[in-house]
């Protein structure tokens, strides 16, 4: 019995020295790396207009909000558009941003309309930028978010259906 858990203490420790334990999250890089995006936090209300089908614009009021969640590993966006027609909500989306700092890229989940995705996103102009896409099949989209030097922001997206 005792040579048995020696020799399995001996075949652990033999493992260990040939497959190292697997590395840990750092966990202050991703902070560093997340507040690139604190451009991001707060209130944010503006107008806005998408195309729902061929020809059927809506014209809508969006208010968005981001903040920081787990110490600042995460930053959440909860984004809604209301039609300025008759009020009634035309978009409503969240989104949760981390970043891995093992490959060095940022992720995002973004949930809407009962669906959600996953994305890369990119930040760039020394953070005042944030690039976002998909493809879904024949589709593709790609979305960027910029902050003007006056402080505000613009968003667009693009989307792609066909070869």
């Amino acid at each position: 019995m005792l040579n048995t858990l020696m020799f399995s203490l001996l075949a652990c420790l033999a493992a260990m020295a040939v497959h190292p334990p697997p590395r840990g999250p750092d966990v202050n890089a991703q902070r560093d790396a997340m507040k690139k995006l604190g451009f991001l936090v707060g209130q944010w209300v503006g107008g806005g207009r998408m195309l729902r089908a061929p020809g059927e614009w809506i014209e809508f009021n969006q208010t968005e909000h981001g903040e920081y969640k787990l110490d600042g590993l995460l930053l959440v966006i909860e984004g809604e558009g209301r039609a300025k027609s008759d009020g009634r909500v035309v978009l409503h989306a969240y989104g949760i941003v981390s970043y891995d700092d093992a490959i060095g890229k940022y992720h995002m989940r973004a949930f809407n309309d009962g669906r959600w995705l996953e994305s890369d996103v990119s930040v760039a102009d020394k953070g005042k930028e944030l690039t976002w896409g998909f493809t879904l099949g024949d589709m593709k989209t790609n979305s960027n978010l910029r902050l003007t030097d006056a402080g505000e922001s613009t968003e667009s997206h693009e989307i792609t259906i066909g070869p």
